[in-house]
Order: C-alpha cells, then sequence, then structure tokens
C-alpha cells in the first residue's frame, strides 16, 4: 500500500509528467487527431508528446518510462513508434488511496 502510493507521488512529483499525465487522461484536448492510431484506444505518439512539452525526445521518454513503471501509463509500440495510454484503474486506484490517507474523517 505505502510504498506503491509513494512509488506514484515520486512519478508525479516532476512537473513535467504531471503535465503529461494529465494530457493523457484528455487526449483529445490536448493532441490533434493521429493519421495511425486512435488517441483514447491506442494512445498518444511520443512524437507529439515531444513536439507539445518542447523536451527532447529521450527525456520525454525516460517520463513516459517512469509514469509507466509507477502503472499509470501503458504503451504499446505501432510500426516505429510507441504510443502511451493511462492506466484509468491505476489512477482512480491512486486517487481513492490518496484521499483515504489525507482524509481526517
Amino acid at each position: 500500500g505505502h510504498t506503491k502510493l509513494q512509488g506514484v507521488l515520486r512519478a508525479l512529483s516532476n512537473r513535467h509528467r504531471l503535465t503529461i499525465l494529465t494530457w493523457l487522461l484528455a487526449p483529445e484536448e490536448h493532441f490533434q487527431p493521429q493519421a495511425e492510431a486512435d488517441l483514447v484506444e491506442d494512445g498518444v505518439c511520443v512524437c507529439f508528446m515531444t513536439e507539445k512539452i518542447g523536451l527532447s525526445q529521450p527525456t520525454v521518454t525516460v517520463h513516459l518510462q517512469t509514469l509507466a513503471k509507477a502503472d499509470l501509463l501503458t504503451s504499446k509500440k505501432m510500426k516505429n513508434w510507441v504510443y502511451y495510454k493511462p492506466n484509468r484503474k491505476e489512477v482512480a486506484r491512486f486517487l481513492k488511496d490518496i484521499g483515504g490517507k489525507l482524509n481526517p474523517s
């Protein structure tokens, strides 16, 4: 329980990672439709996130892998690109956990 929660908090402690997760939770608000893949079903291509956030691709990839290691994202490779989408069940569980821990009642 506690260590998992700490892992998620660590993953979200970086503002770029927090921003990326926010975007991926509402992909249609933040990204143009993709030719090769559905934003919601397949996820968002690393190339679009890199362009939008203005960091180098290796840096963005490390951020995405960190979020994936914390179970907040899942990824899949299609052709030459990797697409990431949120693991909504895990995000919901995290919100419930942190709510339970920080709620004094």
